[in-house]
């Protein structure tokens, strides 16, 4: 394949690059270099267009020479830290895609594996011993304050117990990133369909490995406790530390991502894909674990919250094993290990 990696110089970007490349496809990287991501701008290169996805001419000279490959993963990342962060959500993801979209319809190139998120669930499966599988609402603020941090059955107000969701699950996004990446799906969607192209969305859930970004508020919470632990501090967990998530290691996204791009040919018009380990932890399981990998303090539960947050999100990535054959390699305490030496 000759592939247009966007976002190529990013976290979960250069390992999707370095995987492409050794399995022999040809990779040209556009980038914005955008500064709340990257601390400095290289010169531009071969192989490398710095520009924003935002603009028009730039994403049609990267789509020149024979680019029959499109993967997606530029994007403003994270849950944000307060509604000033709305209009950058909806221009960085919806529109970047959008325009993205709009010369890859010019160009007549039919391929494309969109990076999506776990984040389009909300919260994730639920099941009420009465009321069967039910969706929560949104939490409330005054049961957060008081420390309730589960959400009850809508109908009863019983405790639920958490699972693993599933590609056709009823989406609904609940913060600002969430609905900029649900958008994405959307429009990627649509181009599709107009154009008989193919698209794969892939929603990934929580990535951490080498190279995670350091001491910004947007990174992931792998990053955010490592960058505490290395300033020697305890890592600060929110609510109460049992918050069920997917760690996954940045090498299993990345063969995903070039597993999913290769079948692209033989694939449906739209095809959507969890990307996780397989494996449930708590935040709280990954806050002492890193604690102790770093031989550091160990992590503080303050009963903090932020809104956006859902309570539970893990998710079944069978329908990824089974339709293309991929598999994780890493389990959480082997990706540790290897974090260490980053």
């Amino acid at each position: 394949m000759r592939v247009l990696l966007t976002g190529g110089a990013g976290f979960i970007g250069r390992h999707v690059h370095h995987q492409l490349v050794a399995e022999g496809h040809e990779v040209i990287v556009l980038d914005s270099f955008r500064p709340d991501v990257h601390a400095y701008t290289p010169p531009p290169h071969p192989g490398l267009i710095i520009g924003d996805v935002r603009d028009a001419d730039t994403v049609a000279r990267a789509l020149e020479n024979g680019i029959d490959t499109v993967i997606h993963l530029a994007a403003k990342v994270g849950l944000g830290v307060d509604l000033d962060d709305l209009d950058d959500y909806v221009s960085s993801n919806s529109l970047g895609t959008a325009v993205l979209l709009k010369q890859l319809a010019h160009a007549r190139i039919g391929n494309l594996v969109y990076a999506s998120s776990m984040v389009v669930y909300g919260e994730g499966r639920y099941d009420c011993e009465r009321h069967g599988r039910v969706a929560p609402g949104p939490r409330r603020p005054e049961d957060l304050d008081a420390g309730h941090f589960e959400p009850p059955c809508p109908s009863c107000g019983a405790a639920l117990q958490p699972g693993l969701v599933e590609e056709d699950a009823v989406l609904d996004p609940r913060n600002a990133y969430a609905a900029s990446k649900l958008n994405g799906e959307h429009l990627a969607a649509s181009w599709a369909r107009e154009t008989e192209s193919r698209v794969s969305s892939l929603r990934f859930h929580n990535v951490y490995g080498p190279g995670m970004p350091r001491n910004t508020p947007y990174a992931g919470v792998a990053a955010i406790f490592r960058s505490a632990l290395e300033r020697g501090e305890s890592p600060t967990v929110y609510e109460d530390g049992r918050q069920r998530r997917d760690f996954v290691h940045v090498h299993d996204i990345a063969t995903a991502v070039t597993t999913t791009a290769a079948a692209l040919p033989q694939q449906p018009a739209v095809t959507a894909y969890n990307v996780g380990s397989g494996t449930v932890h708590t935040i709280g399981d990954l806050a002492a674990e890193l604690s102790r990998a770093y031989n550091g303090p160990g992590p503080v539960t303050t009963g903090q919250y932020r809104l956006g947050d859902v309570r539970h999100i893990t998710a079944s990535s069978d329908r990824l094993r089974n339709d293309l054959g991929w598999k994780p390699t890493h389990t959480l305490a082997t990706g540790l290990a290897e974090l260490l030496r980053d």
